[in-house]
């Protein structure tokens, strides 16, 4: 089952820049995620919301 997401021309052409050849979005889109938790980027940005929450005094999501 897949679903449609809606996007401008402007976001599909920066997307495709992240593309290779002949490669689709969603291809690409899985390739890039793929890649951001390779990097453990994920742990990375919660850590640093959580930072920012501490110091605003603010809950965390």
């Amino acid at each position: 089952m897949s679903t449609a997401i809606q996007v401008d021309e402007g976001v599909k052409k920066r997307l495709r820049l992240f593309g290779r050849e002949g490669e689709s979005c969603v291809e690409i889109l899985n390739r890039r995620m793929d890649s951001l938790e390779e990097l453990g980027v994920e742990a990375i940005v919660e850590a640093r919301w959580l930072k920012l929450c501490g110091r605003w005094g603010r809950r965390s999501r």
